[in-house]
């Protein structure tokens, strides 16, 4: 995420108990907010940090990177001529998502429109141009869906899997917090005609913890996300009852399917949707990845061939429509 204020609207929908911090975010402060990043107002307006933005783009760029996929969707502050700005001041390539994120997003038209008119708007994001710009989104998502889903994301689903079959364009998937929900996801998207080799199954992370149940999923055929890089805190506020793993779990659950011989399907991100995760409030920043997990997926014997097909081949084929 470049610029969004979908955490203040997720937070919105769970209802969320613990009072918001109206403090700023201080170097005496900063642990906690890393801790608790939901409970701090400012932290989650991301879309105040344009000049920031820009030079963790530059930052990415003089790390080897070329490419940023920017998943803001309809109804969550998607800001097309934002990025294209900064594409065109960094010289990164930005991909807009287009589509709809989760159901307290949609706005009550979204919520009474049908699959065919959803598909409409995807499709036209994608050929024409998104919020009134002639600006093209060249993916579809992050689409977010709750557990249990709801029927207006269900149908948003159908008209996803509609969009990718006219198209044959790449999608990728918020999952709600179970691990049931990415196979229910799969199952709806297919019966509606997606290709599940050009959909992304996101936060695999906080989603799949059992290995057996992870490769089974695996089967599916869908690329494998784990895209929480950098987040690392004891207590998950969207789910508690959630353990969320380190960067170094996350490299293992990633060697894990390189031994299963998924390599071909496995997907990194970081999903930078909060201040403090930016580098001028002394976060780990986009270039993450780049300067301290590829090191140490070095060290845990993952060879720079598989990891340039993680970051390389992997996002390439995914993101070249068919």
């Amino acid at each position: 995420m470049i610029v969004t204020n979908r955490v203040t609207l997720e937070l919105r929908r769970l209802n969320c108990q613990e009072p918001l911090s109206d403090g700023p975010i201080e170097m005496k402060n900063l642990f906690w907010i890393k801790q608790n990043p939901y409970s701090h107002k400012e932290n989650l307006l991301l879309y105040q940090e344009t000049d920031a933005v820009k030079e963790e783009l530059l930052h990415f760029k003089a790390a080897g990177g070329g490419t940023i996929v920017e998943n803001t969707t309809t109804g969550i502050g998607r800001d097309m001529n934002t990025l294209k700005k900064l594409a065109e001041e960094t010289g990164v390539h930005i991909i807009a998502g287009a589509g709809f994120y989760v159901d307290s997003t949609h706005s009550s038209q979204t919520q009474t429109m049908t699959v065919e008119e959803l598909t409409n708007i995807i499709v036209d994001e994608i050929l024409k141009g998104a919020d009134g710009t002639n600006i093209k989104c060249g993916v579809v998502g992050e689409i977010g869906c709750s557990w249990p889903l709801t029927q207006s994301e269900h149908r948003v689903l159908q008209a996803t899997a509609q969009a990718q079959s006219q198209l044959g364009c790449p999608v990728t998937i918020h999952p709600g917090r179970s691990s049931d929900s990415p196979f229910q996801i799969v199952r709806i998207l297919q019966e509606a005609g997606a290709d599940a080799s050009k959909t992304v199954m996101s936060h695999l992370d906080r989603t799949i913890f059992d290995t057996k149940k992870l490769l089974e999923f695996a089967k599916l055929g869908c690329y494998l996300q784990y895209d929480l890089f950098g987040t690392e805190f004891l207590h998950y506020q969207f789910h508690p009852d959630i353990d969320m793993p380190n960067d170094n779990e996350r490299i293992a659950r990633i060697r894990i399917l390189i031994d299963e011989g998924y390599e071909d399907r496995i997907l990194m991100a970081h999903d930078v949707h909060t201040k403090n995760r930016l580098m001028k409030y002394g976060g780990h920043g986009y270039s993450h990845i780049f300067e301290n997990i590829v090191p140490k997926m070095l060290i845990r014997g993952i060879s720079q061939d598989k990891i340039d097909k993680i970051l390389l081949a992997n996002p390439k084929r995914w993101l070249t429509f068919k």
